[in-house]
């Protein structure tokens, strides 16, 4: 597994508005202070992601993109979507997977300082959609 590297203090993301965006290893990615981590930019048509609203969902945190208002779980990047069932219009919309189409990453913390480590390094997955728009692509 690969050592974690450094990102930012805690300070500069919470002067930051709980986020914030940066380069690291030529990977465009941005550190919430809200459950998670992800790269920049959505996986659908580049939309700036880091610039999104989180919304929470009965079972997930979500960010959505601010261009075509994709959702996104901050945990895994799992891209989700509300179905209706045609044959029962009565029923509710359910919530649905596309399955993981946005990468995410590990931080942690050491006192005040915060190191990310790539997914890519602690378990490759193979692409995913993302890695197009975020200066990633796994040969």
């Amino acid at each position: 597994m690969a050592e974690p590297i450094f990102a930012c203090t805690m300070k500069d993301l919470q002067q930051n508005g709980d986020r914030k965006r940066m380069t690291i290893d030529g990977k465009d990615i941005f550190i919430l202070l809200h459950k998670g981590q992800l790269d920049s930019f959505c996986y659908h048509a580049g939309g700036p992601l880091y610039l999104g609203d989180i919304k929470d969902t009965s079972e997930y945190s979500c960010f959505v993109c601010p261009w075509h208002k994709y959702k996104l779980t901050v945990q895994s990047g799992e891209g989700l979507y509300y179905s209706v069932n045609p044959q029962d219009l009565k029923s509710p919309p359910q919530l649905c997977s596309k399955g993981a189409k946005q990468r995410t990453h590990v931080v942690t913390r050491r006192e005040d300082r915060l190191y990310i480590t790539f997914s890519y390094t602690v378990k490759p997955l193979g692409t995913v959609e993302s890695d197009h728009y975020n200066g990633l692509l796994i040969k």
